[in-house]
Formats: structure tokens, C-alpha cells, sequence
């Protein structure tokens, strides 16, 4: 019948491992989003959250 278990829902996209603090290239040192970013995170959609994630921030780089 309906018994089948309501699905969890699924848990927002983020790259945020919670070291919040811009570096002096504007980029986290945490996640390496910049504060614009940051800031538009919750306005965007799945898939552009997953273009980020995915094509950009793996291209950035920590600088010591």
C-alpha cells in the first residue's frame, strides 16, 4: 500500500567544510569559493552549484 518510506530530502550542494576566511586573493580557504559566491550560493540552482563544484573550483589553487 503506502507504507513505502517517505525519501529523505536530499542534502544542499555545498563545498563548505566550514573554514570561512578569505585569503587575499578572495578566495575561502576553506572551500575556494569567492565572497560573490558565497554569497549568490543559495540563489543558485542544482546545476549550477555542480558547475561550479565540478569545473571551477577544482581549478583553483591554495596558496601557501
Amino acid at each position: 500500500m503506502f507504507n513505502d518510506p517517505v525519501p529523505a530530502p536530499s542534502a544542499p550542494l555545498t563545498p563548505c567544510i566550514g573554514i570561512c576566511r578569505l585569503d587575499d586573493r578572495g578566495y575561502c580557504l576553506g572551500c575556494l569559493r569567492t565572497g560573490d559566491e558565497i554569497a549568490r550560493w543559495r540563489g543558485m540552482n542544482d546545476l549550477e552549484r555542480l558547475r561550479l563544484m565540478r569545473d571551477v573550483l577544482p581549478t583553483r589553487k591554495v596558496e601557501p
